[in-house]
């Protein structure tokens, strides 16, 4: 059961991070660029999620799962900051 939440997460994750960039085309309004950046971190942190307890459960990817969520975060964080100037 957990296998089908990591596997739909990263899906949601991943059209979420999809639509946001499909908006941006259309507007160009940097923010939504910026937001979809993030997603993709989080998309990555996702599979990384699955990778790590299913297909590799003796491998510990919890570091490489950090960086990729802190990457996307502080990368929707500068996207907020750069956009309020």
């Amino acid at each position: 059961m957990a296998e089908t939440v990591y596997v739909l997460c990263a899906l949601a994750s991943c059209a979420c991070g999809v639509l946001l960039f499909r908006g941006y085309k259309r507007s160009r309004a940097r923010l939504l660029l910026w937001s979809s950046m993030c997603f993709v971190g989080l998309t990555l942190n996702n599979v990384l999620l699955f990778l790590d307890k299913v297909v590799f459960p003796d491998v510990d990817l919890s570091p490489w799962r950090t960086i990729t969520a802190l990457g996307g975060l502080l990368v929707l964080v500068f996207g907020l900051i750069w956009e309020s100037e």
